[in-house]
């Protein structure tokens, strides 16, 4: 039976339908102690509307693997921390999850800001940090092996979209980007990408995301006469901006990350201002079994990449415990890889690899979000990209590439 303990914050979140602090698990038993692990989602802020499935679907898979189980006879527990996209707030819940919780990895960090705060905290203590965070410096740092990202970096992720735009017939862009560890890196991509091709960057403003108007940053881009503008924010600031571009009458693309515009957006804006919208991100494998079974335990609610991400951080970690037959953080550091990449047999649930590993067979695991094949220094090695257009009230696919 699962046990669900709600943290004294938990009323913050009640709109969210989510806690701030809680376990699965409960009492031990089989061999010895629960393991823990912990989760860091932004159930609150600018990445509220993606941190409740993330956590679900890491609930779904600890479930999962408890029901086989656990890892060598032990229950798994997760403990849940808000990080309230915040910086602070996620170094408070890792602290909490390290010091007190005594958790073996924290996996779910979704802003970059926030990933950056929290990795020394991870690699300091010889916790795995298992995160969707898509700033290229996040893996540049000295995390000794200790940061998994299963989201393409900032860098593979404006390669792709930028060369997506020049194929459509984009030329001149204007690039239109909040605070945060990527803008610059991303201008650099995408001027260098656009300036390959016989195209340019007409315009770059770095910006605050809590400004409640963007006028003069708007202005800047009608004088430019940009065919495109790119939105690199995140929903509360590209709200505003898909209001003031619609204002000003901008009639040029309008491209932008999924996260920044998910579907809750057309709750905030008519159709007419955001018709017309393109969105990317990197795509879940839609055909795969693990994602299927994702998919199924989701019901009616969309899996986001974001989910299936998670969902597979939850596999890998509980994964490459059992092979180590060691829950510490190290353990699990050093044979993520074993379990996910190679010629093992290709598993695609925890409950098959647990069976595979107990069986004494090498694994292979391939997830919802797609193969997690990392490179040295913790980066995923590739994935697809969907691209999406805003049309009356909903997206529809364009191309999944």
């Amino acid at each position: 039976m699962t046990n669900l303990h709600i943290g004294r914050r938990a009323a913050l979140l009640g709109a969210a339908g989510a806690v701030t602090s809680f376990a699965i698990g409960g009492r031990a038993f089989g061999q010895g102690a629960p393991v823990t692990f912990g989760a860091l989602p932004p159930l609150t802020g600018a990445g509220g509307p993606y941190g409740p499935a993330m956590l679900r679907a890491i609930q779904g898979v600890i479930e999962e693997a408890n029901a086989a189980g656990g890892i060598r006879g032990r229950q798994i527990r997760v403990v849940a921390e808000d990080d309230q996209t915040n910086p602070d707030a996620g170094v408070r819940g890792a602290r909490k999850l390290i010091d007190v919780d005594n958790v073996s990895a924290v996996m779910g960090t979704w802003a970059s800001s926030v990933t950056t705060a929290v990795a020394p905290l991870c690699w300091e203590n010889r916790r795995p940090l298992f995160t969707v965070s898509g700033a290229d410096s996040i893996t540049l740092l000295p995390h000794q092996g200790y940061i998994f990202r299963t989201q393409p970096n900032s860098k593979l992720q404006i390669t792709t979209g930028s060369d997506w735009l020049l194929k459509q017939g984009a030329r001149r862009i204007f690039h239109l980007a909040a605070q945060s560890p990527f803008a610059q890196s991303s201008q650099d991509v995408m001027a260098e990408r656009f300036r390959a091709a016989g195209g340019q960057v007409t315009g770059f403003i770095i910006y605050e995301r809590d400004k409640t108007n963007f006028r003069s940053e708007i202005d800047q881009l009608m004088r430019s006469r940009s065919d495109t503008v790119m939105l690199n924010g995140y929903l509360p600031d590209v709200t505003i901006l898909l209001r003031e571009l619609y204002r000003a009458g901008f009639d040029g693309r309008k491209f932008t990350f999924a996260y920044a515009a998910p579907p809750a957006i057309f709750q905030s804006l008519p159709n007419d201002v955001t018709n017309g919208l393109i969105t990317f991100q990197p795509s879940p494998d839609l055909n795969s079994d693990a994602f299927k079974r994702l998919q199924a335990r989701f019901g009616n609610t969309p899996v986001d990449p974001y989910s299936a991400q998670t969902n597979d951080h939850a596999t890998l970690a509980i994964l490459a415990a059992a092979l180590a037959g060691d829950a510490s953080g190290t353990a699990i550091r050093d044979n993520v890889r074993k379990i996910s990449q190679g010629d093992g047999e290709k598993v695609t649930s925890v409950t098959d690899g647990l069976k595979a590993i107990a069986a004494g067979r090498p694994v292979n695991y391939e997830g919802a979000s797609g193969p997690v094949d990392f490179d040295d220094i913790g980066d995923i090695r590739g994935t697809r990209f969907r691209y999406e257009r805003a049309a009356n009230g909903r997206f529809e696919l364009i191309e999944l590439a």
